[in-house]
């Protein structure tokens, strides 16, 4: 089972991915290059690296495409007229798509839910996920370092803030126009 999700995952990423080079159109590259992170994000899944999973998903596929987003509306670039097949495909694939995640929605609020959390039993009997692995590392043996990282992206930020307040005086007040030499003036007309 996991070959053949990994081959349809792999298949995915490399089938996107050529969708982003080859589509003439940026948002659709873009978008499916979110689909790209997130089979990449379900590779890392089957080789049990679920923290780096959805550090991928959230970083990437999230923060990283929204701004690729807006950067691409920012520039207005046109849109491309949709009228005939184009447009009923992409009804019918989204009509399709909201009743799939309508039907999961009705299944998961009719199954039974437990509220509160898990006995005592069934926590110290879990073993440490991957995720709390790392966090328990990073917060013990690499503190120090991470603390460091921290605040040299702190100073970095800061830097950043001030040189770019530095420069905003010079944007504010324009140079003047260089001074043009004054019209001449006109030649009085005689009297006929």
């Amino acid at each position: 089972m996991i070959p053949a999700l990994f081959v349809g995952f792999a298949a995915l990423l490399v089938g996107c991915s050529l969708m982003v080079i080859l589509h003439r159109n940026p948002v659709t590259s873009a978008l499916f290059l979110v689909l790209a992170f997130c089979s990449l994000a379900g590779i890392y899944l089957l080789l049990h690296a679920e923290f780096v999973a959805m550090v991928q998903i959230i970083v990437y596929a999230g923060a990283i495409m929204v701004l690729f987003l807006f950067v691409v509306m920012y520039l207005n670039l046109k849109r491309d007229v949709e009228q005939g097949v184009h447009l009923a495909l992409r009804r019918g694939v989204g009509w399709l798509l909201g009743g799939v995640l309508l039907a999961e929605s009705v299944w998961l609020f009719t199954r039974k839910w437990a509220a509160g959390p898990a006995s005592d039993e069934v926590l110290m009997s879990a073993p440490i996920g991957n995720t709390q692995a790392i966090g328990q590392a990073l917060y013990t043996r690499y503190l120090f370092p991470f603390e460091i990282t921290s605040m040299v992206l702190l100073v970095a930020m800061v830097g950043a803030v001030v040189i770019a307040k530095g420069r905003v005086p010079h944007l504010a007040h324009p140079a003047p126009p260089p001074a043009t030499p004054p019209a001449a003036a006109p030649e009085p007309q005689e009297p006929a």
